[in-house]
């Protein structure tokens, strides 16, 4: 290596060397660090949005990547949501490259989003980082969601409707984006404050972009963080968020054990077809037992990123159970047939 890259090299080690002095940089590093050491091997990626989050865990990567000779790869995701989307992008990359970071912008082909807008570009997002992390061999992917974030997605599902799964899911710090994939999300920062997060940015790179959207009341996000805002001035603590979570864990452990035993006692996966049988006894179980195993073999056979929404599978479902003749439904990618005393579902064409 020429003397000129290995004095760049050194300023760069420096640069973050000297950050991680900061006393609490170097607590949330620390703690960052024992999250992610027992499930990155070799390499791994993160998305940057350009947000204070995404900047902070990008930083906290870096600084990993370099102490561990780890290769993380950085992605900026082009949405075009807005108009001026591909400019922010290109703004990113050329901040990260400052600090000695290379990425690349993923864009997203612009298509009319009218609902769910956030939803639909949030598994967008993910369809594109998870094609570049099979091309490059990737198997973990780290995401800069926090304790704000981890309290306003239980009130998000508490609103639509979510049962206990969905309720407490999103407090994992390891899951699976996909049930056939054998590609993981990774939440190291699921336990840090975002003013935390904010204290990072503005200390090391002191860069990020303002979303609007952050601002837009027609978000039902926007929404709850108001709410989750008067719920703090009333008492809410992380501390006390985290204990309910962890109760209802320990429900949902025991629920998890009777959907397992439900679908492989009462249901038969055709592997060449890639369908499944449900056998009579399969929709006999307790409303709960039957529901969450309804919907795991929904997404198993739909191949899609989210589970079906509650309200649809429970209405499939009492469709099922009280049907005595033929009936053809489709939902999540899935076609689902009722023959008999039978169920056989199988995936959509095309």
């Amino acid at each position: 290596m020429r003397k000129k890259n290995l004095s760049v090299k050194k300023k760069i080690h420096n640069f973050y060397s000297k950050k991680l002095d900061d006393p609490k940089i170097k607590v949330i590093y620390s703690n960052f660090k024992k999250k992610i050491s027992d499930h990155v091997t070799n390499s791994f990626c993160i998305a940057v949005s350009g947000g204070i989050d995404s900047m902070a865990l990008a930083f906290l990567a870096k600084s990993y990547s370099i102490e561990k000779n780890k290769k993380c790869y950085f992605f900026i995701v082009d949405h075009k949501l807005r108009k001026n989307s591909t400019i922010e992008a290109n703004i990113v990359k050329k901040k990260l490259k400052s600090f000695q970071i290379s990425s690349d912008i993923l864009t997203i082909q612009k298509g009319k989003l009218s609902t769910n807008i956030q939803s639909l570009a949030r598994e967008n997002r993910y369809k594109l980082i998870i094609k570049q992390s099979l091309i490059k061999k990737i198997d973990i992917i780290l995401t800069a969601h926090h304790s704000d974030d981890l309290i306003e997605n239980f009130f998000i599902r508490l609103l639509r409707g979510s049962g206990l799964k969905g309720l407490i899911s999103f407090s994992k710090i390891k899951s699976k984006v996909k049930r056939d994939d054998k590609i993981y999300i990774l939440r190291p920062l699921i336990d840090i404050d975002k003013k935390d997060l904010a204290y990072i940015s503005k200390n090391t790179f002191n860069f990020y972009v303002k979303d609007p959207s952050n601002f837009e009341d027609k978000f039902l996000r926007v929404k709850v963080r108001k709410l989750i805002s008067n719920l703090e001035k009333d008492g809410l603590t992380f501390k006390k968020f985290k204990l309910t979570l962890n109760n209802l864990s320990k429900s949902n452990y025991a629920i998890d054990y009777f959907v397992k035993k439900n679908i492989n006692d009462n249901s038969n996966y055709l592997k060449l077809t890639k369908t499944i049988i449900l056998k009579d006894d399969f929709l006999k179980q307790p409303d709960e037992i039957v529901f969450r195993s309804f919907s795991e073999v929904i997404q198993k056979v739909g191949k899609k990123y989210t589970f079906a929404r509650g309200e649809k599978v429970e209405r499939l479902i009492n469709h099922l159970e009280t049907t005595n003749y033929y009936s053809k439904k489709t939902l999540s990618g899935c076609i689902i047939q009722k023959i008999g005393n039978s169920v056989i579902i199988s995936p959509e064409k095309g």
